[in-house]
């Protein structure tokens, strides 16, 4: 009954759609769960995302939930998350790709889940590291460590939207530095993002990290653009 009066005055809306979400529905209402633009790259060893990576990064295994495409739906839903506060979103995707990923040969061997870190600043201003519940989620899934204290982020630059390839690669120079290397001695980690767009970020994270002694290193988003 508590619940049915604050849905009344609060109403749950859908995180894609905006629009009022039905008694049986979270997050994303069925309407728009059935439009979600699924890649199913992971689930059909499917090499689009690795590619990205080819004679830039050492990478293990490589996948994006959802495809991101400009005024589309993936875009509201990451919108909502990283600028509305709508940290449940991450939450969402975090349990759907954990749950996909903990059934494939290839990413049963990850000891641990690290999310791209953001600035102090940045994470200060916003609240909330916007991948973090998405990395939650699936090491959950996959019953691994979750652990945000070693890779951070050390300086801080405008946002990457509008920078080419070139541009993105010379701004992600020297950004991130590493710590408490012992955690990740030995083990395969998986790097999450939000969005894979030219792959600098995560490839400035990646250099980093190999720095360490034998660490194998896979990387997932919620979305490819």
């Amino acid at each position: 009954m508590l619940q049915s009066i604050l849905d009344l005055f609060f109403p749950k809306v859908c995180f894609a759609c905006n629009l009022q979400l039905g008694d049986n529905e979270s997050y994303v209402c069925t309407n728009c769960r059935h439009k979600l633009p699924v890649t199913d790259y992971h689930l059909d060893s499917d090499q689009t995302v690795l590619k990205t990576f080819y004679g830039r990064a050492k990478v293990e295994h490589a996948t994006a939930l959802l495809r991101f495409e400009k005024k589309g739906i993936t875009q509201q839903l990451i919108h909502n998350l990283k600028y509305k506060g709508h940290e449940d979103v991450g939450l969402f995707l975090g349990k759907w790709l954990g749950a996909e990923l903990k059934t494939v040969n290839e990413y049963k061997s990850i000891n641990m889940v690290i999310p791209v870190p953001l600035h102090k600043k940045k994470l200060k201003k916003r609240g909330y590291n916007q991948v973090a519940k998405f990395a939650q989620e699936i090491a959950k899934q996959l019953e691994v460590e979750y652990v945000d204290d070693v890779l951070i982020k050390i300086t801080n630059v405008s946002s990457q939207v509008t920078k080419n390839r070139f541009n993105r690669w010379v701004n992600n120079e020297e950004l991130f530095t590493i710590q408490n290397k012992e955690k990740i001695n030995n083990k395969h980690v998986l790097l999450v993002d939000d969005i894979i767009t030219t792959g600098a970020t995560m490839e400035a994270c990646i250099a980093v990290l190999n720095k360490v002694d034998n660490v194998k290193i896979s990387v997932a988003s919620m979305a490819i653009a």
